[in-house]
C-alpha cells in the first residue's frame, strides 16, 4: 500500500487538503495528516479546527511514496516556514519520490525552494512568478516527472484522481471517480 503524509498549516485551505485525503483514502492509500504547528489541532483558513493524525516532530518520512502539499494563504506560507518541512521536501525530491502541491502550494513552497526549475507546473493564478523557473501551465492540474501540481481548490478533485492513478492505478481512480460522481459530472459537459 503507498503511503502518503499531507501536511498541514494554519490557513490551509480546507477541499485542498480534505478531498486529496478523501479521494486517496478510499482509494486504499494510506494517508496521514501531519502538522507542522506543534500541536495536532489546525485550523483551516475558514476557521474550521481539524484533529491531524501526527505533529512533524513524530513522524518519520522515510517511507513516504508522496509529500501532499495543500494551499490556501496563509497555509502555504506556514509551510514554507516549517525547516524541518523545507528539508523533508528537498530530500524527497533528491532521492526522486514524488511530491503534490496544490493552489499557492507550488510556487510558494516548492518554486522557493527551488524544486520546480525547469519543468511545468500550474498554480492559483498570480503566484506564477514564484515558480523557481517552472513553465506555468494554467492547467487544472500539471504532472512533471515525481511533481503534480494543481491550480485552486475547484482542481481539488481532478488533483486527487490524477495521484491516486499514480499511486495505485488508473482503474482504481477512475471507479472512485464514478463512484463519487465525478465522472458523470464531467461527461454533462
Amino acid at each position: 500500500m503507498a503511503k502518503v503524509y499531507e501536511f498541514l498549516a494554519n490557513g490551509f485551505e480546507d477541499v485542498e487538503a480534505l478531498i486529496p485525503l478523501d479521494v486517496l483514502r478510499r482509494g486504499g492509500v494510506e494517508v496521514v495528516t501531519v502538522s507542522v504547528m506543534g500541536t495536532e489541532q489546525v485550523e483551516t483558513a475558514h476557521g474550521v479546527t481539524i484533529l491531524a493524525d501526527a505533529c512533524f516532530e513524530d513522524v518519520d518520512l522515510s517511507d513516504a511514496d508522496l509529500l501532499l502539499l495543500p494551499g490556501g494563504m496563509p497555509g502555504a506560507s506556514n509551510l514554507y516556514a516549517h525547516e524541518g518541512l523545507c528539508e523533508a521536501l528537498r530530500r524527497q525530491h533528491a532521492a526522486g519520490r514524488r511530491l503534490a502541491a496544490i493552489c499557492a502550494a507550488p510556487a510558494v513552497v516548492l518554486g522557493q525552494l527551488g524544486l520546480l526549475q525547469g519543468r511545468r507546473a500550474t498554480c492559483y493564478p498570480g503566484f506564477e512568478q514564484l515558480l523557481g523557473g517552472a513553465t506555468y501551465t494554467g492547467e487544472l492540474c500539471t504532472v512533471d516527472g515525481t511533481i503534480t501540481t494543481g491550480e485552486g481548490p475547484a482542481a481539488a478533485f481532478p488533483f486527487a484522481y490524477e495521484l491516486l492513478a499514480q499511486l495505485t492505478d488508473r482503474q482504481t481512480a477512475d471507479q472512485i471517480a464514478e463512484g463519487m460522481r465525478f465522472k458523470h459530472l464531467m461527461d454533462d459537459k
